[in-house]
């Protein structure tokens, strides 16, 4: 009897899988972080044979190397992918025995990147799962842009091949386990739903519905922009990652924190926006450790600027910087917990800024007053209608575009307020007068608001 367990990644968007039966399994895919896979491996009693990567993934770093090493197991990468460490090459219809009646067949299925391969795992040659990776998404497929610009299309058109075959090899009822597509800006398109089958995804994912010339145009037309961070990723998988050190940071004190900002370091404090906003050291940015903290913090940092973090509780700081390390974030410069009231030097005082709602912006707006509407959405966000007058710079772009927000009390908005609560830090950190809109857009029609379309 087989088993599959799946290990979520909410901040990344991205999901890993340990499935075996029982006495040995494989590892689809894993985490940089692999205290977590061998734990799990542990609960079931089983020992990790494979780990096995469906292609060089370019938003995290891969455990799989490590991982192999801790546990001896056999390192399954495809035989396409550039790699500087010894592994064990998989091609299309190579065979890999897990455990008793229970194999690994690997599908050549590129698009999502060239050399990207989908794992079958079969009981008694019957398929049971099939781990899509990259390619065969929940109502989507993963994006084909991030290897080489010229290749795009190229590598759309080959997507729509690569799942079309998939769906020729396996059942309706074969469960499809992607590892991206759960808020992953790996996935060509937002998708919905936790679970899907080849039944499921035959029926409504646009790589069946539509051919493969309206698949690709729709593909190229819907996607996102690239997180900055990613160029960082697929070399770092390929030089092979080594062992994370999740240590404690070194204890930060407020002489510590104000000479790392005065250095031009990162302060990122870890709360919840409303607890920023009421009160935080100056210079520091709101990230919340709740949120997606490792893509928007890895896709706005320059990369390799130290960062110290601030938070709540040990665990908060532990919690954050586990997930950095998904990114190539390893080690914290610092850390300091406790009431932010310690974080400054005596006499010096926290800083603070307003919340509101859009009813709130409505009100100013009928008062006259002359405020600056600042939308920090993405460019397809904003595409489906926007506050009229407003002034529209993406998020990952603000750091750079400070002095292109106009003069005047800036109130900044997203979708549903945590991007609002990362623009409104930075701004307050460059010494601008800000309110934090945290509501849902959805309610700016309704305090009547003029909303308008490009």
């Amino acid at each position: 009897m087989f088993f599959v367990d799946t290990l979520e990644f909410e901040g990344l968007g991205n999901r890993s899988y340990l499935a075996g039966g029982r006495r040995a399994a494989v590892v689809v895919d894993p985490p940089r972080d692999v205290d977590q896979v061998i734990a799990t491996a542990a609960r079931r009693g089983v020992r990790i044979a494979y780990v096995a990567e469906t292609h060089l993934h370019n938003d995290y770093v891969t455990g799989g190397l490590e991982l192999a090493r801790l546990t001896g197991a056999r390192y399954l990468v495809p035989v396409g992918a550039r790699v500087s460490f010894p592994r064990t090459l998989v091609a299309d219809g190579d065979v890999s025995e897990v455990d008793e009646y229970l194999v690994l067949r690997a599908i050549a299925t590129p698009g999502h990147t060239p050399h990207h391969t989908s794992y079958v795992l079969e009981e008694e040659g019957s398929p049971v799962a099939a781990f899509t990776g990259g390619s065969l998404l929940i109502g989507s497929v993963g994006r084909p842009d991030l290897v080489d610009p010229r290749l795009t299309e190229q590598l759309a058109r080959a997507q729509h091949a690569s799942v079309h075959r998939l769906a020729a090899t396996l059942d309706d009822e074969v469960p499809v386990l992607p590892t991206h597509g759960f808020g992953s800006f790996c996935s060509s398109s937002q998708a919905e739903g936790d679970a899907s089958t080849i039944g499921q995804e035959r029926a409504g994912n646009d790589a069946f519905t539509l051919d493969v010339d309206d698949f690709v145009k729709r593909v190229l037309a819907g996607l996102e922009n690239v997180p900055a961070y990613y160029t960082h990723m697929g070399p770092a998988n390929a030089a092979g990652p080594g062992p994370v050190d999740l240590a404690p940071p070194e204890p930060a004190d407020a002489a510590q924190i104000a000479e790392r900002l005065a250095a031009g370091e990162w302060v990122v404090d870890l709360r919840s926006r409303v607890a920023f906003a009421d009160g935080h050291v100056a210079g520091s940015f709101n990230f919340e450790g709740t949120g997606k903290l490792a893509i928007y913090l890895a896709w706005l940092i320059p990369w390799g600027k130290p960062v110290t973090l601030l938070g709540d509780t040990p665990g908060q700081i532990a919690e954050a910087q586990r997930e950095l390390t998904r990114v190539g974030i390893d080690r914290p410069a610092a850390a300091a917990t406790g009431d932010p009231a310690a974080w400054v030097r005596q006499g010096e005082r926290l800083a603070f800024f307003p919340r509101a709602g859009f009813a709130d912006l409505a009100a100013a707006h009928k008062r006259g007053e002359d405020v600056v509407v600042l939308d920090v959405r993405r460019d397809s966000e904003r595409a489906n209608g926007f506050i009229e007058g407003s002034v529209h710079i993406p998020l990952h772009e603000l750091h750079g575009r400070v002095g292109d927000v106009p003069d005047g009390t800036v109130w900044v908005h997203c979708a549903g307020g945590m991007r609002a609560a990362i623009a409104a830090s930075l701004l307050d950190a460059a010494g601008r007068q800000v309110v934090a809109i945290d509501d849902s857009f959805e309610a700016a029609a309704d305090a009547g608001l003029s909303l308008t379309r490009s």
